[in-house]
Formats: structure tokens, sequence, C-alpha cells
């Protein structure tokens, strides 16, 4: 059994927000893989949403916690333990704002970086050694007044919204890569995939 995991916080205050883009990607992963003879269906357990699709050959179990990102990690051992996943095994979805809008890393392990989800997560679990799916979302620019937690609780602009679909196709395909070759392979191709969408996105801001 795999485990993703997208992080997020629940309800519509949230939806569509920079700081929700683990759930965004784990929906859009949802929808890539779902049939009508294995359609993606949503259920309530381990304090999220969860749905199990076979990807690749494997069940994979998808999750959001709907613990609010400060509680994350009791969402995510819950399920863990459930599923007997060791933590490297998990694979966390998450908002960068180290990351230029749209690009994407992979990476084993690591700090949080001052992420409220990743440090809830690895406090639970016990261990920072979990995958990461990092997409970037960018600092706020010189324009923006607020606080960087508001910034993350924002929108994105309007030309984000244009290529935020395929930041989404981009994250999914990035997690099917991890779930049908491994994290090393998986690194090889999306860490040095050229982003020529996001690249995009700057030349235009």
């Amino acid at each position: 059994m795999t485990l993703v995991v997208g992080l997020g916080n629940p309800g519509p205050k949230y939806a569509g927000t920079r700081h929700n883009i683990g759930f965004s990607i784990v929906e859009a992963l949802a929808g890539r893989c779902s049939t009508a003879a294995q359609p993606a269906l949503w259920t309530a357990a381990h304090q999220g949403l969860m749905s199990t699709l076979s990807i690749a050959g494997q069940q994979v179990s998808l999750l959001k916690p709907l613990t609010f990102m400060n509680g994350s990690g009791a969402s995510v051992s819950s399920a863990a333990v459930f599923f007997e996943v060791p933590a490297a095994e998990v694979i966390v979805v998450h908002d960068e704002l180290d990351l230029p809008f749209g690009h994407m890393r992979l990476k084993q392990g690591g700090g949080h970086a001052g992420h409220n989800g990743l440090k809830s997560v690895a406090s639970e679990l016990g261990s920072s050694d979990f995958c990461r799916l990092r997409v970037g979302i960018g600092r706020p620019g010189a324009e923006f007044s607020g606080a960087v937690a508001d910034f993350v609780l924002s929108g994105f602009a309007a030309e984000e919204l244009k290529l935020l679909p395929d930041v989404l196709d981009e994250g999914s395909q990035a997690l099917m890569l991890v779930i049908q070759l491994g994290l090393a392979q998986a690194m090889n191709q999306v860490n040095r995939r050229p982003q020529a969408k996001a690249n995009q996105s700057e030349n235009t801001s």
C-alpha cells in the first residue's frame, strides 16, 4: 500500500488558496486514475477524506486531512499506522514558498522550513524521513501588503490561475512517476524537468 497525502485546510473558506495546492494535486491524481470501473470515491476516515485506487498495479490510498494544517500529522499518522506504511514511504504534497510558482521538486526527508503541516506530520510520524512533492507558490511580491501567512491563505493571481490546470496536471504526473518508478528515478525526471509553463508565468508577471 502506498499512502499519498495532500496538505491543506478543509472548508470553502480555504478552497483554491495557495496553501491548499496539496489537496488540489491529490484530487488531480484521483481524477487522472479514475475510470467508470474504478471511480475515485472519497470517504471519511482517519480524520480526513480518503480514496483508494489501483495505480500502476499498486493499491494507493489518497488522503486529504481535515484536521486543519497545524494538525495534519494526526490524520497522516492514523492512516500510516492502519495501512502499515513506514514514514519513509509516505508521500506528502505541499505548497512551497521557496520555489517559484509552478516549479516542483521531489525530495526524501528534510526539515519543515516553517511549514506547520510538515512540522505536524514529522512530529506525529516520529520521523521527518517521508517523501515530499514540493509545489512552488512563490513568495509575495513587493506589492503584497500582508504577512506571509496571509499570502499563503490567499487565492492565486489571474495569470497563475490560467496556468494552474497545467501545474496540477504536472503534479499528478510527478506522483505517478513516484508510484511507477520509485522516488530515485522520479526525482531524476521531475527535478530536471524544464518547467516552461512556470517560466512563462514569471515572464508575463
